[in-house]
């Protein structure tokens, strides 16, 4: 006998043991497209799913009215889709004879005497872990067992004499509770499927590397545990709420699930927010879309030059000086994350810092001590993320102080000799020493040498002269030069020299003159005047504002130092002129000029009247010669 006749059968014997019952069953064609139609019992304790969004209820004690509503059984179709029925009924084959077979599940299996069991409700969707109230009857009118056998917990809630009403709890799996009877010495059964649903229980993206360089693949990992259907499933991978990666989640139960994928990061990726969101779509299934998204986790990203930190710094550091040092860097990202530090000989340096775009830029002031002295290094530390980037460079520190420069004497008299000295320290030599003519020393010295010394003749002229010395000293394969100055201090005078003081003045009266007469001496002269002989009248040095003819005469100019006195006779001519005299003098020229205008005039005006005599002359004489007959 086929399937198709044995479920006719079946169908038969129930629709003559108790009320009719629909029995139908749609066979799959060949492509497959052709949706499964599986037989829903409907009664008092199982109540059709509402809306999509609206989970089926479970039936309750109330919704029962006793036995005889057995007789209100009917069958009705529900239309689940083929490609949902692998997950749905796991335990179910999908082969052409599975339609058959669903509805032979739900066919009550009938007893003796027309007894027949049934189970309420024959399918239903729950969340897992939930609890569902299951009714079990039969017709059976003589010694009937009846129970439900299944793997959950439960209780009896209610029963009469053909019915029994049992509560499930704790739902952890989809399974097939069955309702048993035995009528006297019959067994049947009858069958329900439970599916479950859940979301999954735990959600969660693999903590992101505390750093990550741009241009590398970053790995996405997130952990899906639980969640089914696992056909409905499906897991997504978001930077915000752009979705970087979607996959399915098969119907391999292996929990927890992982799923990765791997993003090129860029510097736009700083800061960007990951996360790991699953999605159950039960709406098919006349539910919701269930969502359930991972912790938030925040990417940080760098960018590192292939170059190393550029030092900025004279190789030589004098001690006792102060030098900035700059350590900077560009091209790198976040700039506003980079530490740098710099060191000198091991000790960290106090640096300010600063950055601006992908450039960072740190300096210090370094004073440089004799502790110092000799080969350093000085470093440039730069940390980004987990990267360190250091620059190094040698530094030579020295100490070299200019030459010592002294005389003999400080302040020396004039005729006297004093000896110049020159000396150089720390390795240094003296190359150089100038200034007021040296005398040759004894014995010869030779430059470059530690120390020199010359003799020196002081001379009225040499005082403020200045004397030069200069050193030098080679470090890393470079030449240093110091020079030290020495003003020379020579005592001399005082003197009053043509130079110093005219000794012939020529001023005109009413003018306006300066007498310059200024003494000469170290230390300078203290007293200054000139004063007339005979009279002792006293001429004014410096601006005399109107000369008269009474400052005539030689005068006498002393000056006086605590080295002495000196002298000098200064004579001054004062030239003025008579008023009258002058006068006359104008008068006459003023005589000349007129006279020789009014000769010029009358001399010019007879040569224009003989001009015009001759003239009229030559006229006439044409005019008698241009009358005259011709010969």
């Amino acid at each position: 006998m086929s399937l198709l006749q044995f479920g006719n059968s079946w169908a038969t014997r129930a629709s003559e043991a108790g009320p009719p019952l629909s029995v139908r069953a749609r066979a799959l064609s060949p492509s497959g497209n052709t949706e499964v139609l599986v037989q829903e019992g409907k009664a008092r304790g199982f109540r059709e799913s509402g809306p999509a969004s609206t989970a089926p209820r479970s039936p309750v004690a109330s919704d029962y009215k006793g036995p005889h509503a057995v007789q209100s059984l009917s069958l009705h179709p529900v239309l689940v889709p083929r490609t949902l029925l692998p997950a749905l009924c796991p335990g179910l084959a999908m082969a052409p004879t599975l339609p058959l077979l669903l509805a032979l599940v739900t066919v009550v299996i009938p007893g003796p005497g027309g007894a027949q069991v049934s189970i309420n409700p024959i399918e239903v969707f729950l969340p897992r872990g939930a609890s569902l109230q299951v009714n079990c009857s039969s017709s059976c009118s003589e010694n009937l067992n009846l129970g439900l056998e299944t793997q959950w917990p439960k209780r009896e809630v209610e029963s009469e004499l053909r019915w029994k009403l049992f509560e499930l709890s704790d739902i952890e799996e989809d399974s097939k509770p069955l309702c048993f009877e035995t009528c006297g010495t019959i067994q049947s059964s009858a069958s329900a499927t439970i599916i479950l649903y859940s979301v999954p229980k735990h959600v969660e993206l693999d903590p992101l590397p505390t750093w990550q360089q741009v241009g590398k693949n970053l790995t996405l990992r997130c952990l899906v545990d639980g969640g089914t259907p696992r056909s409905q499933l499906s897991v997504m991978l978001l930077r915000g709420e752009e979705v970087l990666y979607r996959q399915p989640v098969d119907v391999d139960r292996k929990n927890p699930k992982e799923i990765t994928t791997t993003v090129l990061v860029s510097r736009d990726d700083h800061e960007a927010n990951f996360s790991c969101r699953t999605e159950l779509d039960l709406r098919p299934l006349g539910l919701a879309l269930f969502t359930n998204v991972s912790m938030t986790r925040q990417l940080w990203t760098f960018d590192l030059p292939l170059t190393i930190p550029k030092l900025d710094t004279p190789d030589l550091l004098e001690v006792g000086t102060k030098q900035k040092v700059l350590c900077s860097l560009e091209d790198l990202f976040p700039a506003s994350e980079a530490q740098i530090s710099l060191e000198l000989g091991g000790h960290t340096l106090i640096s300010k810092s600063r950055n601006h775009g992908d450039l960072v830029l740190a300096t210090a002031l370094v004073e440089v001590t004799a502790e110092l002295e000799g080969t350093q290094q000085l470093r440039c530390v730069l940390e980004l993320a987990n990267q360190t980037l250091i620059a190094e460079r040698t530094l030579n520190i020295y100490s070299f102080s200019a030459p010592a420069l002294t005389l003999s004497q400080p302040n020396v008299s004039e005729g006297n000799q004093v000896t110049v000295s020159c000396e150089a320290s720390g390795g240094a030599l003296v190359v150089n020493l100038t200034g007021a003519p040296l005398g040759t020393p004894s014995p010869k010295v030779e430059f470059p040498s530690p120390k020199v010394e010359f003799p020196l003749t002081a001379r009225a002229k040499d005082d403020k002269e200045q004397l030069s010395c200069s050193a030098t000293l080679k470090v890393a394969g470079q030449v240093l030069f110091k020079t030290r100055t020495l003003e020379l201090q020579v005592l001399y005078g005082p003197y009053l020299d043509d130079s110093d003081c005219r000794g012939n003045w020529t001023w005109e009266e009413g003018s306006q003159q300066t007498l310059k007469c200024e003494a000469r001496g170290n230390p300078p002269p203290h007293t200054l005047n000139c004063n007339r002989k005979g009279d002792g009248a006293p001429l004014p040095i410096g601006v005399v504002k109107s000369v008269s003819r009474a400052m005539n005469g030689t005068y006498v100019c002393y000056a006086e130092s605590s080295r002495g006195n000196v002298t000098r006779d200064v004579f001054l001519r004062v030239v003025y002129y008579d008023p009258t005299l002058i006068i006359i003098l104008v008068v006459m020229l003023v005589t000349v000029v007129l006279i020789s205008t009014a000769v010029i005039y009358f001399y010019n005006r007879q040569r224009k009247i003989r001009i015009y005599k001759l003239q009229r002359a030559q006229e006439e004489a044409m005019k008698l010669k241009a009358q005259a007959p011709p010969h």
